[in-house]
């Protein structure tokens, strides 16, 4: 069993990527630009998002962070995403789900410009990806397709089995998987929660993405030996001995499965980090002006 250090991938990319960023200064050309927008105090966004900026840091991009109370309405956080649309200085733009029960989440999706929707949620963006052309890509799925490029994980004529159907990530996993591409190439079978005996389905697949959000629901029955299980669960759940009184959990039981993998990522430390990083790779992408042209 190798363990898939998503940690350590997300550092090499996020170097590459201020690597780029020095050669563009250094040419003259502007800094990228990601501003992000959080709305409320939920816990798990503002962890989310201190990480972000963090990470834009590092990759020597412009940060700004705009915040609102969760009290603020639909039409104000709309007024605000037309700001950003229009400001040339902002490269591109994320409103951090999830957001207040009284906002329409896909209302907002639609508003941003999808030449800035690094997030690759907006429908175009999502529309180009499932045809193969060149978009942003949704930020997890993509860094999924990373760690399996750089650990050289052979997917062609593999059966994947992607658990969960989230527009953010099992859809798009699962569009990726088919694609005719390194890694890609896969037979694909989505699974939820009305999937006949899911248990069977687990058993046949040689790569398993787990993104349920549901703690421990693979278990070493549902694994064939040699398998490849990506977990992209990040459920907090309880635990007294913890300083933050929780702890993170994969839709994983990571000790009973892990001894029957060829690789396995942990949670924390394996797809978490490649999300932020990829958002970084589009961000780059829509400051070099590399997919959609003004």
């Amino acid at each position: 069993m190798q363990l898939i250090d998503g940690k350590a991938v997300a550092a090499q990319v996020k170097q590459e990527i201020a690597a780029q960023v020095a050669q563009m200064v250094e040419k003259g050309l502007k800094r990228p630009h990601l501003a992000a927008i959080l709305v409320g105090h939920d816990g798990g966004s503002e962890t989310y998002v201190a990480a972000k900026v963090k990470a834009c840091e590092e990759c020597g991009f412009k940060s700004t962070l705009v915040r609102y109370e969760s009290d603020i309405t639909e039409e104000q956080l709309l007024a605000k995403v037309q700001e950003l649309n229009g400001d040339p200085d902002v490269d591109g733009f994320i409103v951090q789900l999830p957001l207040p029960g009284h906002i329409n989440e896909q209302h907002v999706i639609e508003a941003i410009d999808y030449r800035k929707d690094v997030d690759g949620f907006h429908p175009i963006n999502v529309g180009r990806m499932s045809i193969g052309l060149p978009c942003f890509i949704s930020a997890t799925p993509n860094g999924i397709m990373e760690l399996l490029k750089r650990y050289g994980i052979e997917t062609r004529g593999k059966k994947a089995v992607v658990l969960g159907r989230s527009n953010i990530v099992g859809k798009p996993m699962a569009t990726l998987l088919m694609q005719k591409t390194n890694p890609g190439d896969c037979t694909v079978t989505i699974c939820h929660s009305h999937t006949a005996d899911i248990k069977e389905e687990c058993r046949q697949a040689d790569i398993i993405i787990a993104a349920l959000g549901q703690p421990g629901f693979v278990t070493a029955d549902m694994v064939k030996p040699g398998a490849v299980i990506i977990d992209v669960g990040t459920t907090r759940v309880p635990d007294a001995t913890r300083k933050s009184g929780f702890r993170l959990s994969g839709d994983v039981k990571f000790d009973e499965v892990a001894p029957l993998c060829s690789y396995i990522t942990p949670v924390p430390g394996g797809v978490g980090p490649m999300t932020i990083c990829s958002l970084m790779k589009n961000t780059l992408l829509a400051g070099q002006k590399s997919i959609y042209r003004d």
